[in-house]
């Protein structure tokens, strides 16, 4: 049966000499595993070149309910991003949240909810003239919010510590070693709350910038099982100075 789907392209892997097999996070049904036969011939129907890291893509799918690798009828790039491919922090910023997207989402099941969070975040990155230092943490911050573990008890006054562990703000310094003491707790705090709207507003040195990347991939490693190691925030904070 043809179902008609967005969907935003995780990873492409070549399958035999002319074909790929793509791993696209979808709208109705969650993230789903596709073969296309030929991609990688010169003039595909759906070529390669279509299923680029993050792209976002309008499809017309054949879904079996029990199906471990689907198949697409029709594909094409809407909208077709402006910048990002071509903008080496865009590109770098992408790569990044590509990979913690790629350990973090595996459900085959509809999520309209984070689904439209990540699209709509795709996009504002894709448009996106200032604020880009900080879009990645920002990015993590709201995303863990359709992940189940977003930080709650956000009341700063009298609250030096964010306990990542149990995911709240804390007067007291948590018994775990998993935690964010001041400034860094702040810090955190202000990001949480500017969300995308304000994000040129948050001043932070690279040094504060790197150590919250890294408490951050923590953060997600306690709350998400076999998570494992996110290795291309070196390479964003290398472009990022």
């Amino acid at each position: 049966m043809l179902h008609k789907t967005r969907g935003i392209v995780f990873k492409t892997t070549d399958y035999s000499e002319s074909s790929v097999v793509v791993q696209i996070f979808t709208e109705k049904f969650g993230l789903q595993s596709y073969i296309i036969n030929g991609a990688r011939k010169p003039k595909a129907k759906i070529g390669r070149n279509m299923l680029q890291t993050l792209s976002l893509v309008d499809m017309v799918v054949y879904h079996k309910a029990a199906g471990n690798i689907q198949r697409i009828s029709e594909l094409k790039n809407l909208p077709q991003l402006q910048s990002i491919p071509y903008d080496i922090i865009k590109s770098c910023l992408a790569m990044f949240m590509n990979e913690v997207l790629y350990k973090a989402i595996k459900q085959q099941v509809a999520d309209e909810q984070s689904f439209d969070f990540i699209f709509n975040s795709i996009e504002l990155l894709d448009h996106a003239d200032k604020g880009l230092a900080n879009f990645h943490l920002v990015f993590l911050i709201q995303l863990t919010r359709y992940l189940g573990f977003y930080p709650h008890g956000t009341q700063l006054e009298n609250a030096n510590y964010f306990d990542m562990k149990n995911g709240v703000f804390s007067p007291y310094k948590p018994d775990s070693a998993s935690y964010l003491s001041p400034p860094h707790t702040s810090n955190f705090y202000n990001l949480l709350k500017s969300g995308f709207g304000h994000i040129e507003e948050i001043k932070l040195r690279n040094d504060e910038r790197r150590y919250l990347i890294s408490k951050l991939l923590e953060y997600y490693a306690l709350h998400i099982e076999g998570f494992g190691n996110i290795k291309s925030h070196e390479v964003l904070e290398e472009v990022l100075g």
